[in-house]
Parts: C-alpha cells; sequence; structure tokens
C-alpha cells in the first residue's frame, strides 16, 4: 500500500437532478486552497442530508482506479471521471482492499480517519442512465468510503494524502462492504456482533450491524 500518494479535491453545490429532486452528485475539482472542517469541505454541498452528509460522512474518497473498470462495463459516458459518483477525494493507488477501517491520512493540514464504506444508492443509476447499476456496485465492491475530520486545516487539489496511523488490519474496507452490504454476514455472523461494538465505526453501521444480526 502506497503511504503517500497525490490527491484531487472535489466539491458541488446542489442542483435538479430527476423530477422535483435535488442533488450535489456533480463534484468538480477544487482549484486553490480549500477550508476542512468537521462537515467536510468548505462550500460542498448535499440536497439529501438525512442520508449523506454529518460529520461521519464528511468526506467521500472514490478511487479513480474504478472508472477504467466502469467504462468497460458501461461504456463511454461523459460523467465517467472523478466527480462523477459524487467523491470529495480522488486518488490513484489506493482501493477498498488497501485501506482499513480507522485508518488516518493527513490531507494538507487536515487529519482525517476512515469511517464506514459508502452504501449505493438510487442517484447512482439514475445519474449514468443504467437501471441496475447500484447492484452492480454491490456486487463488484467499488463503493469508496468516508471519512471524518479529527483535525480541521486547509489543502488544495495535488496536496500528498499521507497515511499517518493504520487501521484495524482486519478491517479492510473491502470485507467491511462485503459483511455489511454485500451479504457477506451470512456466511460471518460473528463478525456482526464484533461491527457492532467498534466505536471507530460509524454509528451508522454499527447500527446496521445489530440489525443484520437479528436476521441470522
Amino acid at each position: 500500500m502506497m503511504t503517500s500518494l497525490p490527491a484531487t479535491l472535489l466539491s458541488g453545490r446542489t442542483a435538479p437532478f430527476r423530477d422535483t429532486e435535488h442533488s450535489a452528485i456533480a463534484k468538480t475539482p477544487i482549484t486553490g486552497e480549500v477550508v476542512i472542517g468537521p462537515l467536510g469541505i468548505a462550500g460542498d454541498q448535499q440536497a439529501d442530508k438525512i442520508h449523506h452528509g454529518g460529520p461521519d460522512k464528511a468526506l467521500h474518497h472514490y478511487p479513480a482506479d474504478h472508472y477504467d473498470h466502469w467504462r468497460q462495463v458501461l461504456g463511454a459516458h461523459p460523467d465517467m471521471t472523478p466527480g462523477g459518483f459524487g467523491e470529495n477525494i480522488s486518488t490513484l493507488g489506493l482501493t477498498e482492499a488497501d485501506v482499513l477501517l480507522g485508518d488516518r491520512f493527513r490531507l494538507g493540514t487536515a487529519l482525517i480517519e476512515v469511517s464506514h464504506g459508502r452504501q449505493p444508492c438510487w442517484k447512482l443509476a439514475h445519474r449514468f442512465g443504467v437501471p441496475g447499476m447500484v447492484a452492480q456496485v454491490v456486487k463488484s465492491g467499488r463503493a469508496g468510503w468516508y471519512t471524518r475530520v479529527l483535525e480541521p486545516g486547509v489543502a488544495r487539489s495535488g496536496d500528498q494524502l499521507e497515511l499517518t496511523e493504520r487501521g484495524l488490519s482486519e478491517w479492510t474496507m473491502a470485507r467491511l462492504f462485503h459483511v455489511l452490504i454485500g451479504g457477506g454476514h451470512k456466511q460471518d455472523p460473528a463478525a456482526l456482533t464484533h461491527l457492532a461494538k467498534l466505536p471507530v465505526l460509524a454509528e451508522d453501521w454499527r447500527q446496521r450491524a445489530r440489525e443484520l444480526s437479528l436476521t441470522c
């Protein structure tokens, strides 16, 4: 795993999306210095604040490595570039197989911590015009992850994302997503009890672990 790599920072504002729905899923690269606070990048917006945003979803990180896969599977699309999945951080060389729950990174002067994975929603399907896209994201595990901000700071696109502390070695984001979103809990029910008690895991996903444990 690379311990330091350049990051592109992106943000977006709410805009009409579908019928009366609005969304800020369309993110564009930031130029110049930007403040990163407890709720993410200054000026970045979320239309649906029930399911998006908040301290445990301050920044969405999506690997740029995945876009080649989606172009091959779905074909050419003008939004199939960094920012297309609504991410705030885009990097090459870092995927769900590398990143651990609780990993800490320095980005500019801000310190961020991996808090949970991204659960894909219908907006991806609508954005790319692919009705079954959510299922494809779940099956592939290419969903990205969220980070919380432990220390606010300032950063700019091109700054190095530097790993400062490793998280839980048994919980890559790939495994976490598979267990809690991809149906893996059926083969690994004991993991749910463990996850439900992990303070570093976002409360939303701890609650999901508790709910899934009732179905096993």
